[in-house]
C-alpha cells in the first residue's frame, strides 16, 4: 500500500469518527504535540486532504517517490557483459581516469565481476571516513610503508597496453560511478590475492572470493563493544 493510500484511509477512519469525537473533548492547554486535541487533527486532516486533491497525479507521485542517486538513472542493475557491449565509449573527468587505471591495473586479468569488484572496493572507500574522500585520494593513499594499491609506487610502467580491455574497464568505471549496485562484495574495503596471507586479514570480515581476490570489510562494531 503507497503512502498517499495510507494517509488517506486514516484521514477517512477520522473524519468518520469526528461527529463523536466533538462531544466529549476539551481544548486541552498543554504544548505537548502529543496531546493536539482530537478535533484540532479532524480539521487539520480535513485542510491537508482538500491541499493534496488540488494537486495533479504526478506532483503527488513526485512527492511520494524517493529521489533517485544522482545518475543512478543511467546505471545498469547489474553490470554482465553483454550490457557492456552495447555502451558507447565512456568518458569522464580526474576521478574516473583514476578509478579506471585502477581497476585496470589490479583486475585487467579478471572477468567482469572481479572487475566491478574492485571498483566496489574504490568507492567504499570513498564513502568511509577512515579514508581519503575522493576516488584519485584513495588509489594514490600512501604511508611510509608503500601505497595502498601497490602498482601506484611499484616502479613499473603505468602505461595502458591494452586498449580494448580498457575501454571496457572505463565503461564499468563510468557505471560505478553513475550508480550502479555494490553488491557484490557487502561492503569490502580491503582485498588480496590468494598468493598471500597478510596478517590484517586476521582483524577483517571476509565476505566473498570473486576471481583473484579476497574480499574483506572491518567488523561491525556495536554500542558493547
Amino acid at each position: 500500500m503507497s503512502v498517499l493510500k495510507s494517509w488517506t484511509g486514516g484521514a477517512v477512519v477520522l473524519l468518520a469518527l469526528a461527529g463523536g469525537l466533538r462531544a466529549e473533548v476539551t481544548v486541552s492547554q498543554s504544548n505537548d504535540p502529543s496531546g493536539m486535541p482530537a478535533q484540532g487533527l479532524v480539521s487539520m486532516l480535513v485542510q491537508e486532504r482538500s491541499g493534496l486533491g488540488a494537486l495533479s497525479a504526478s506532483r503527488i507521485t513526485a512527492l511520494t517517490t524517493t529521489p533517485r542517486a544522482k545518475g543512478a538513472k543511467d546505471a545498469p542493475s547489474q553490470i554482465t557483459a553483454e550490457w557492456l557491449q552495447t555502451q558507447p565509449a565512456a568518458t569522464g573527468g580526474e576521478q574516473f581516469q583514476c578509478l579506471a587505471k585502477a581497476v585496470y591495473h589490479e583486475a585487467r586479468g579478471e572477468g567482469v565481476d572481479g572487475q566491478v569488484a574492485v571498483a566496489e572496493v574504490i568507492l567504499n572507500r570513498v564513502d568511509d571516513p577512515k579514508f581519503p574522500k575522493t576516488v584519485c585520494g584513495v588509489v594514490h593513499q600512501g604511508n611510509s610503508r608503500g601505497c595502498q594499491f601497490s602498482w601506484v609506487c611499484d616502479g613499473k610502467s603505468d602505461a595502458i597496453r591494452n586498449a580494448a580491455v580498457y575501454a571496457s574497464i572505463e565503461k564499468i568505471a563510468r557505471a560505478m560511478l553513475d550508480g550502479a549496485p555494490r553488491d557484490l562484495t557487502d561492503g569490502a574495503t580491503y582485498f588480496h590475492t590468494p598468493a598471500v596471507r597478510p596478517s590484517w586479514s586476521k582483524r577483517f570480515v571476509k565476505t566473498a572470493r570473486i576471481g583473484a581476490h579476497i574480499f574483506y570489510r572491518a567488523p561491525l562494531r556495536t554500542a558493547s563493544n
